[in-house]
């Protein structure tokens, strides 16, 4: 049985993750940290974790817990997760995995001089409907891939309010663009490999708040299939559409919407539904413990995170300097 505890036990791990520590099979969570006593206290309660604390380093060398989940905000990654790594016991990090790629980089080193492994939670790798389209990709359904393209929008209003972290660069590295284009990101470096060069802009359209909230990049793998994409937080509405074009055909989907594939070739449209799990980094999770257990290796590690924030970094460099 490895015993999870989870430090930053917010609005990410009510259903996105939490409960997938119970679900798996020899995963247990057995405690939960956040700094408000009272929302730490009622988290436990409600999901029936055995033990709460306001005291993160206590939870971290807690002897009756194994591995730690740390789903706070980005500015705390890299301190939590070189204290975990110190403790000499595995980590699951939250999305961006750090507030730069110099910091990525300095926490995979830790986690490898340590000997134990650093996993992210990039977990579109790991969802079936994902993995139908890179098996679609890998059977040859569209032939040879050419390019791929994403729109990602939203309204002008979308989380513009003083109390979110997720647009106040101090805390989350950027805005927008980093808390949602890097699940994107990351999920086509997993179907195509490695950015071999990318070049981006970035503005701020509104003047709402301090971060980006307007970007387009293109770039190109190293296998050659070339890249684009804008992500947009001051548009008339929501869009968010991924076409993957080859030589016979095309696939769209969507990154972040409940929505069908789509196969489109000589022969015409095909359309599956793929649903996601009600825990949707269940399987993430579910593949975590396969990696201990000595089954397969994990598709998000430490190196690969760092990746996703090196493209990140390249395409914001000219708006953060």
């Amino acid at each position: 049985m490895v015993r999870w505890g989870i430090i930053g036990c917010g609005d990410v791990t009510e259903v996105k993750s939490g409960p997938a520590f119970n679900k798996v099979d020899g995963f247990s969570l057995e405690m939960v940290m956040r700094r408000d006593a009272a929302k730490a206290e009622d988290y436990a309660r409600r999901h029936k974790v055995p033990r709460w604390t306001t005291d993160a380093d206590a939870l971290i060398n807690d002897p009756a817990i194994d591995a730690v989940y740390v789903a706070t905000p980005p500015s705390s990654h890299l301190p939590y997760a070189l204290k975990v790594a110190a403790a000499g016991k595995p980590a699951y990090v939250e999305k961006p995995m750090a507030m730069s790629h110099e910091e990525c980089l300095e926490m995979a080193e830790a986690f490898e001089k340590a000997g134990v492994p650093l996993f992210v939670a990039y977990y579109r790798r790991s969802l079936p409907r994902f993995e139908t389209v890179r098996r679609w990709i890998e059977e040859g359904r569209i032939g040879t891939v050419r390019h791929i393209h994403w729109s990602l929008s939203r309204s002008t209003d979308y989380g513009v309010r003083p109390d979110n972290w997720r647009i106040d660069p101090a805390i989350a590295g950027a805005g927008y663009f980093a808390d949602l284009a890097c699940h994107g990101l990351d999920l086509f470096m997993h179907h195509f490999g490695d950015i071999a060069q990318v070049a981006g802009v970035a503005a701020n359209q509104q003047g709402l708040y301090r971060a980006e909230d307007a970007v387009a990049a293109s770039w190109r793998f190293e296998s050659g299939v070339t890249g684009s994409g804008f992500w947009n937080f001051a548009a008339q509405g929501p869009m968010d559409e991924v076409m993957i074009l080859g030589e016979k055909g095309r696939i769209d989907y969507s990154v972040f919407g409940d929505v069908p594939l789509k196969l489109t070739t000589a022969a015409g449209e095909e359309t599956l539904a793929v649903a996601h799990p009600p825990n949707i980094q269940h399987p993430h999770i579910e593949n975590i413990r396969r990696h201990l257990a000595g089954e397969g290796r994990h598709p998000a590690l430490g190196r690969e995170g760092a990746k996703v924030s090196a493209v990140m970094d390249r395409i914001l460099s000219d708006f953060y300097g």
